[in-house]
């Protein structure tokens, strides 16, 4: 086992992450910018050094640098920052200091889009219809778009966090946004390669916790709902989702395994999928690294995740077979931003923090009371993950916490959370990725909202809207009942 592992991370992954080491008897090192000098993951560890400038945490040479003075062992990411970058996992392995996470090969192989469907393919994971080869030219991205059918999605294969798509409604559009794509791409991702992929309309997001050893074993951890989506962002995530029935779950933890074993993985990975509304399953792309939501699967399977990332990485076999976990109740854990109504960001110095202390009730948080919330980072300021014998358990522990969570100095999202969280749509769990984007949930002040977000809600997931190449019917219906 590790003496001492370096978090090159911030916030509340910090924090879980040396958590996780002080139950498990292992020194830890944090690094901190100048604005994050007083927040809580700096006194959690046992030594702290300062990075300097906000966006250090990227700095590859000079973490590195700082797991060699320290004596580190080990380097935990976290997640973002170099948690999915080949070249840092290269050179960590290359100074004899072990990367808690998967190989510098399996996040190549992974991180390009195009040559992951392929993959998946070859292993007979389903993908959503469309190219396997890189797009050369507009006459083959029309044949393509021609076979699969329109509305069609345009993406870069280097893409990621919602960057290099752009949906194609009909052949009119296609020269443009083909061209458009590509600029984009080349300007983001460093190469102009895109790809094309059906459009799969009002799909769910589901994902499949999987986990990996060096000598072979590999294990799932049943699925995550994760539909309720910001600008791409999860806000909201569940599990297990209230839309796999037991036949479903057998083939898409399945499917996830297969998928890890194709690119050799060990250690935690999520194998994410869309889901259509005949419940068929796509492979969209695998996370190679924790996942912000992995408390959900912890609560229902009580897996300590983190624990066995770093027993892992250490040579160790997966503490338990595949048979002897079960679900186990139902949780859900709602993200608590720093934003305003309209998504913008919101920041101040927190004066005052108090979080629940409710059964049934965890939180994750990075920051306290002294803490400064900046633009320069996700504006993720905590996790209240709840759970429950059941669905409606876990969900009135997870009202009553936020109703008793309290924040100052910063404006947060709390008030929508409540709003989406008493909403019929998430009760009956009517909800797809687009739901956010085009349903404006009830405040108290104006509930005929409500009623408005349940019609649009049951039209869309009933298919009664139409979506004969333009895809605009979906926000033109809001705009019909004026609420947009």
């Amino acid at each position: 086992m590790f003496d001492k592992i370096l978090i090159s991370n911030r916030g509340e992954i910090a924090l879980r992450i040396i958590r996780a080491c002080k139950e498990l008897g292992i020194k830890t090192v944090a690094v901190y910018s100048d604005i994050d000098k007083f927040s809580p993951h700096v006194s959690a560890a046992d030594e702290s050094i300062s990075i300097g400038e906000p966006k250090a945490y990227l700095n590859q040479n000079l973490i590195l640098e700082i797991a060699k003075i320290t004596g580190a062992d080990a380097i935990h990411p976290g997640y973002g920052y170099l948690s999915e970058n080949e070249n840092f996992i290269r050179a960590v392995e290359k100074n004899k200091i072990k990367f808690i996470g998967p190989s510098a090969k399996s996040v190549e192989m992974m991180g390009n889009k195009l040559n992951a469907r392929k993959l998946m393919l070859e292993h007979n994971v389903p993908v959503v219809p469309g190219s396997t080869e890189p797009l050369n030219n507009l006459k083959d991205a029309s044949r393509i778009a021609a076979e699969i059918g329109y509305p069609i999605m345009l993406k870069a294969s280097g893409g990621g966090g919602g960057k290099g798509i752009r949906m194609v409604s009909n052949e009119e559009e296609l020269e443009g946004a083909f061209n458009l794509t590509r600029s984009e791409a080349m300007k983001a991702f460093g190469s102009d390669e895109i790809y094309i992929e059906k459009l799969i309309v009002n799909p769910k997001h589901i994902e499949v916790q999987i986990l990996g050893d060096y000598h072979g074993n590999y294990a799932h951890l049943f699925e995550r709902e994760c539909s309720l989506q910001r600008r791409f962002q999860k806000i909201i995530e569940e599990a297990p989702s209230p839309s796999v029935d037991p036949e479903l779950r057998q083939k898409i933890t399945n499917a996830a395994v297969e998928a890890a074993k194709a690119c050799n993985y060990f250690n935690a990975g999520t194998v994410e999928f869309l889901m259509d509304e005949n419940r068929n399953f796509y492979f969209m792309e695998m996370n190679t690294r924790l996942q912000v939501e992995h408390p959900v699967t912890e609560s229902i399977t009580g897996i300590d995740i983190v624990k066995e990332q770093i027993k892992i990485a250490a040579g160790e076999r997966i503490s338990f077979e595949q048979d002897d976990v079960t679900i186990k109740g139902h949780s859900i854990e709602c993200r608590i931003n720093s934003e305003d109504s309209d998504f913008s960001p919101s920041t101040g110095k927190i004066t005052n923090h108090k979080i629940p202390n409710l059964p049934g009730i965890r939180v994750d948080y990075g920051i306290d009371i002294g803490s400064e919330v900046s633009l320069y980072y996700d504006p993720l300021l905590s996790k209240v993950i709840s759970y429950g014998r059941n669905r409606e358990e876990a969900l009135s522990r997870m009202l009553n916490a936020l109703e008793n969570y309290l924040i100052t100095d910063v404006e947060t999202n709390i008030p929508l959370l409540k709003r989406i969280l008493k909403s019929e749509i998430f009760r009956n769990a009517s909800f797809n990725i687009d739901t956010l984007k085009n349903v404006a949930f009830a405040s108290e002040e104006n509930p005929e909202q409500e009623i408005a977000a349940v019609i649009t809600a049951v039209m869309n997931y009933a298919g009664n809207f139409k979506t004969n190449g333009n895809l605009n019917n979906h926000n033109n219906r809001w705009t019909e009942l004026k609420y947009d």
